[in-house]
């Protein structure tokens, strides 16, 4: 696997002309890495050092790029304006798919002061981490995002209006390796570019769904683990449209097919990350205090933070009995009917939330995670026994809301969401939910003109 780039290294790649672009990028709303890119020359000239302005509407609008009011952090009666992003020098790579283009993640700052802006995604995340280190600990985060793959090109796919899609394999492939095989001058493509350019990968497979597959990357700590997120995302869109083909990370692109995943694997260690502190093996289940104070916290805190994990309209339709998408918010041993299941032994003993779904923000998703899991911590929360059996049947569990106004009704009101996050977190999230819904909403669809038209 290829190392990270130093700044010197880049430099460096840039005066021998290997690198002519870098693409300097940060995360928005819906965790997609946007902003700009700038030659090499000027990059080393001025970039590197002052950062590049970008407008600050790009964290205050929709997922169409539509501003939208109600945000207290950007609106049009401020007038739109600036935030800085300074590059992260722990992030620069190289990307193998793009021709001599490096990528550097940024921090976004305010143009005035220099102080990070706290509704951006990755200061969201980082603040979690930062609560988890005044704890005493490290968080490792690792997470399967799962995606499917379609013949169609991007461009197909919007001509025909995302209808008649033809799936890169004609059965579910779960295991399979010979339609694996089929599919590997894409799937192997995107495994090769993210090694080299930086991103560790343990292994892809295919998944329950016909041309489903899922990449599965190396846990580390939890803003390099969103980070690499983002850069697998864009890899894996942008090495099959060279390729032809397409790939969508929707959480349920068709009703009839299973839905994809992003199950967030958890844990935390000593501050230095060389001693795991949730395996106990005297202990019941080998769960420590510690790791159960911090199951707790999750399943206490799991409704009013799903909007973290499931932040779109589509989401809640994954959500469906019998489809390895949980229902309920239980925990169980090794039991993937429940939103939460505990797995691994030793230093491995983790923690695998099952709530998430591929189109969610791995900044906000992890950072709901950690902030429910501290908030167990700090208030000493009693886990309860481990579920046995079906949780999709079962009415002793409490279940995940089932559509996105249930969930931003839960988040609004939520004390505990103010008290991890803060007031203007809070705000901007809601804003976020909010705008997703009433979108929605102004729009008719085509199951209504189906229902409806005529019959009505």
């Amino acid at each position: 696997m290829a190392a990270l780039l130093t700044r010197s290294d880049l430099q460096a790649r840039i005066e021998d002309g290997s690198i002519d672009t870098v693409v300097m990028v940060f995360p928005d709303l819906q965790g997609r890495l946007v902003g700009k890119r700038t030659t090499g020359r000027f990059f080393v000239e001025r970039v590197a050092e002052d950062g590049t302005e970008n407008c600050d509407y790009l964290i205050a609008c929709d997922i169409d790029n539509n501003p939208v009011a109600g945000y207290r952090f950007a609106s049009y009666d401020q007038g739109y304006g600036d935030m800085l992003a300074r590059p992260d020098w722990g992030t620069v790579r190289a990307l193998p798919w793009v021709e001599r283009t490096a990528m550097v993640i940024c921090d976004l700052h305010d143009v005035e002061t220099g102080e990070l802006i706290e509704v951006a995604p990755r200061t969201v995340l980082r603040r979690q981490v930062e609560a988890a280190a005044e704890a005493g600990f490290l968080p490792k985060v690792a997470s399967e995002i799962e995606f499917y793959l379609f013949r169609d090109t991007y461009d197909e796919a919007h001509d025909k209006g995302y209808r008649d899609l033809r799936p890169h394999s004609p059965w579910v492939e779960d295991y399979h390796v010979l339609q694996t095989t089929k599919d590997e001058y894409v799937i192997g493509a995107i495994r090769r570019a993210l090694e080299a350019a930086g991103v560790p990968v343990e292994f892809s497979k295919g998944e329950a769904g016909r041309g489903q597959h899922e990449i599965n990357l190396d846990y580390t700590t939890a803003v390099e683990m969103a980070d690499r997120n983002s850069v697998y995302k864009l890899a894996a869109k942008e090495i099959a449209h060279f390729a032809g083909r397409s790939v969508s990370f929707m959480a349920k692109y068709d009703f009839a097919d299973t839905g994809s995943s992003c199950h967030i694997h958890s844990s935390l260690w000593s501050p230095d990350g060389t001693r795991a502190v949730f395996h106990d093996h005297d202990a019941e289940h080998g769960m420590s205090e510690t790791f159960r104070q911090y199951l707790a916290g999750l399943i206490a805190t799991a409704c009013d933070f799903s909007l973290l994990w499931a932040p779109t309209i589509n989401s809640y339709k994954r959500f469906q009995p019998g489809s390895w998408a949980p229902t309920g918010i239980g925990w169980g041993i090794d039991n993937r009917t429940l939103g939460f299941r505990k797995v691994g032994h030793g230093s491995g003993t983790r923690v695998e939330c099952r709530i998430p779904g591929s189109d969610a923000n791995s900044y906000f998703a992890f950072a709901g995670t950690l902030a429910g899991g501290l908030y167990g911590i700090r208030h000493g929360l009693e886990l309860g026994a481990p579920f046995a059996g079906n949780g999709y049947e079962s009415d002793e569990i409490e279940r995940i809301p089932w559509n996105i106004a249930d969930a931003i009704d839960r988040w609004e009101r939520s004390d505990i969401a103010r008290e991890c996050f803060g007031d203007e977190v809070h705000h901007h999230v809601l804003t976020m939910a909010r705008a997703e819904w009433m979108a929605f909403n102004r729009t008719v669809t085509d199951w209504e003109l189906r229902r409806y038209w005529e019959q009505i």
